[in-house]
């Protein structure tokens, strides 16, 4: 698939569609030379203020052998959000992780889950 004398890059990740949209931006997955390895999650955008920057947050049942109970536990994960890639809070999405792009991220999102 080419567009605007640029190729686009599939990350090899299933369910998930390459956007439409092209950027400019270097730390795009999609676009950009940003490499995509490690995990992938999926979780919720709770903070998202317009800044390339957002903060999704994933729920999760941990097991407690002493007393033999599940607890909700919850972690917020800091991610880099590709211009390309259209979203908002609220949006259940899959990050996944690559190189340290600053101090807290080292995710970045990958697109929405239908």
């Amino acid at each position: 698939m080419v567009s605007k004398g640029k190729t686009v890059k599939d990350p090899g990740i299933p369910n998930i569609t390459i956007p439409e949209k092209v950027c400019e931006d270097e730390d795009c997955p999609y676009h950009g030379s940003l490499r995509v390895r490690g995990i992938t999650l999926e979780g919720v955008i709770v903070k998202y203020r317009g800044t390339k920057a957002a903060v999704i947050e994933r729920q999760y049942l941990y097991y407690d052998s002493k007393y033999k109970r599940y607890e909700r536990r919850r972690s917020r994960i800091h991610a880099h959000v590709p211009p390309c890639i259209n979203v908002r809070e609220g949006d259940k999405v899959i990050i996944g992780e690559c190189r340290p792009l600053s101090k807290s991220i080292s995710f970045v999102v990958l697109g929405k889950v239908s």
